[in-house]
């Protein structure tokens, strides 16, 4: 009787010295030149992978954000998340610069890779954390990139304030509802839209609400300013206080603070205003009436102390503010 064979079934296993690779590349913006700059970040580590036996290419990781921060590089927290899950042992990326551009958030992020086991090779600067001394080389150098990145930062807004104070800046022509651009960069009046900016000032001297005012430009089917059937409160909010509509431009109306936009209503922010630079839509007269409805029928109000919330939305029983420059 004829001896029976079993074939034993052998399921292929990496062998231990095998690592798992990622690639992180961050670029600024969209703007095709650095889609162009990433393109050529990740085929460049995608072949330098391809060409190591004991490396298996995991996953490219690619934010279009500011190395300022982490919070807002999603790409980058989900990499941080799947080397905790001892999922990457080498993350291959260009610079320092490009991991990050601020000195505590990129050592805090090489430590916590670090503790997983996995490290990182920074290609430009040569560095491999694996290496004892790569911290330090890694904290003077994003030290250097941080403060490299502030001056040139600070060398752009000194640019921008210099054509703001002798009034070339493009950011006092930038159109809205009722103003179009001609080819000279020039703002000039939309009839159509105008005639609308003024019913809606109009319609709210008049007495009417901003909801009111919403159901009337829809019951006249006038389209929003995106195009769309019915107006949203905001820009009809917007368009009663924009300064544009009797000719004049103010920048930094708003600044950012911790990547969130405050309004500059206080005086603690440059702000710039040129009078009359371009057409009017609105009189002053009327503007300034508006102004003061809108004080009125607001449920804040401010004293020396701070602002106050009314104890009823549309009291008239406290002094109309004046109007400060906008």
């Amino acid at each position: 009787m004829p001896e029976r064979i079993i074939r034993e079934v052998h399921h292929f296993t990496m062998p231990p010295l095998y690592k798992n690779v990622a690639i992180y590349c961050r670029v600024s913006s969209r703007f095709q030149e650095q889609l162009d700059s990433a393109a050529n970040q990740a085929s460049f580590f995608v072949k330098m992978v391809a060409k190591r036996n004991g490396w298996k290419l995991v996953d490219i990781f690619l934010d279009f954000r500011s190395g300022e921060s982490t919070t807002e590089r999603h790409e980058f927290l989900r990499m941080i998340d799947m080397c905790q899950r001892r999922e990457i042992d080498i993350i291959l990326t260009k610079s320092i610069s490009r991991f990050g551009r601020n000195t505590e958030d990129t050592l805090t992020a090489l430590r916590t890779i670090k503790e997983t086991g996995a490290c990182i090779i920074f290609d430009e600067e040569g560095i491999d954390t694996r290496v004892e001394d790569s911290e330090l080389m890694i904290s003077l150098l994003s030290a250097y990139a941080q403060a490299e990145n502030e001056s040139r930062r600070q060398n752009q807004l000194w640019g921008i304030r210099k054509r703001l104070q002798d009034g070339s800046s493009d950011l006092y022509r930038r159109p809205c509802y009722g103003f179009r651009k001609k080819d000279d960069n020039e703002l000039v009046i939309e009839p159509h839209e105008a005639g609308i900016v003024q019913n809606i000032y109009q319609m709210y001297l008049d007495g009417a609400s901003i909801i009111g005012i919403q159901r009337q430009l829809a019951n006249n089917e006038v389209l929003s300013p995106s195009g769309k059937e019915t107006w949203s409160k905001r820009s009809i909010e917007q368009i009663l206080q924009n300064e544009k509509y009797i000719g004049d431009a103010a920048v930094f109306k708003t600044y950012s603070i911790s990547s969130k936009r405050v309004i500059n209503n206080d005086g603690s922010h440059e702000q710039f205003v040129i009078r009359g630079n371009h057409p009017a839509i609105i009189t002053q007269e009327i503007f300034d009436a508006v102004q003061q409805i809108r004080n009125l029928r607001s449920n804040v109000y401010r004293d020396e102390v701070g602002s106050h919330r009314k104890s009823t939305k549309y009291s008239s029983k406290r002094k109309v503010a004046n109007k400060s420059e906008t």
